[in-house]
């Protein structure tokens, strides 16, 4: 089958081993493992094609699917996807990669965008001397399925959000241009190599989107509050939260007076944390920034500082010092009661501007 495949492209076998060979070399690969190398382009041939655009970004995403360790990123290329155009991995250039993208385009292909697309004039975001919006919505029409990754690419938020060209996230572009492709998407900044590797493996597997929420983000990854799995819930239940950065015995207390979005942001990130389960923000100190959600950057800032207003489930939007006062006419789940606890007893009353609790 892979034999067919390289002949229809005009790649006679004797070209294709001598091509291995030399990448092999250049990788430094022992020649033992040459026949593996073999097998496992050939498989990968034979795999469904992803196409990965890069539109308004700073390529973080693609940085993050590189870093992952389990499994590898040479396993990840060789053995488990068949990407055939990515602008930051691939060796071609010039025509010979724009070949391989018009391939890819014939193909039952999933197509992955990362970064946000400008919806202004056509003289911004230029690839290949076509405007990136052409590429996406061209290569969305054709697609099984769009997969948008990172905070940029879902809802043109981010970075690219505050420059004047009109950013927008995929699932926008695709609605206002009447193209029905399903889209899924994996907000965070940068979203986990885990969440990338799974979401892309699952459609592969099953043929079909996971289940998703109303933002189309995967229920797998993110149909939990951060707040509910915190390391420093049991801190946020004592009623200890940070005031004092240079304080050491505040260390490890709740953040949530400095800023953070825990309460409010739907991910997986204190189950799953980042670089093979080292580190995530708040455990490094630092608050939650909301970047799984819709609206961050904007909506989320200034990043440092108390957030005034949360929206409870069954509530609405609400402030956090007034919670215990409205609580009790209608229900709320999660992070609603613990809020509201932590209003009525006055522990989150004036800390952040140093009066007393009341």
């Amino acid at each position: 089958m892979a034999e067919n495949l390289l002949a229809a492209r005009g790649v006679s076998r004797r070209s294709f081993l001598k091509m291995l060979a030399a990448t092999s070399a250049a990788l430094g690969l022992p020649s033992a493992v040459f026949p593996k190398t073999v097998q496992a382009v050939e498989d990968a041939l034979e795999k469904p094609p992803i196409i990965w655009l890069h539109g308004m970004e700073c390529t973080g995403c693609s940085e993050s699917l590189l870093a992952t360790l389990n499994p590898s990123i040479a396993e990840v290329v060789l053995d488990m996807l068949s990407i055939r155009y990515h602008e930051t991995i691939m060796a071609a250039s010039g025509h010979v990669a724009e070949e391989a993208y018009q391939e890819a385009l014939n193909e039952n292909f999933v197509l992955v965008v990362e970064g946000s697309i400008p919806s202004k004039e056509d003289r911004y975001c230029m690839v290949g001397g076509r405007p990136f919006r052409e590429m996406v919505l061209e290569a969305s029409q054709k697609a099984a399925a769009v997969i948008a990754v990172g905070s940029c690419a879902c809802d043109g938020a981010g970075i690219p959000g505050a420059c004047d060209v009109g950013a927008v996230g995929v699932r926008e572009l695709l609605l206002t241009n009447n193209i029905s492709t399903p889209v899924i998407n994996l907000p965070c900044c940068p979203p986990k190599p885990q969440t990338m590797l799974g979401t892309i493996v699952y459609y592969l597997t099953y043929k079909d989107v996971p289940p998703l929420d109303e933002q189309a983000r995967p229920l797998v990854f993110y149909g939990n509050l951060l707040h509910d799995n915190c390391p420093r819930r049991g801190q946020f239940e004592a009623g200890n939260f940070l005031e004092d950065w240079n304080d050491p015995a505040q260390k490890d207390y709740c953040l949530l007076l400095k800023g953070c979005k825990g309460p409010k942001t739907y991910t997986d990130c204190a189950q799953v944390w980042y670089n093979d389960n080292t580190n995530f923000c708040i455990n490094a100190g630092s608050p939650c920034s909301g970047c799984s959600e819709a609206g961050f950057f904007a909506n989320f800032s200034p990043l440092y500082q108390k957030q005034e207003i949360f929206k409870l489930p069954g509530i609405g939007n609400i402030n956090a010092d007034t919670t215990g006062k409205v609580i009790g006419i209608a229900t709320a789940a999660g992070i609603g009661v613990h809020l509201a606890a932590s209003a009525a007893s006055g522990r989150l009353k004036n800390k952040d501007n140093g009066q007393k609790e009341e």
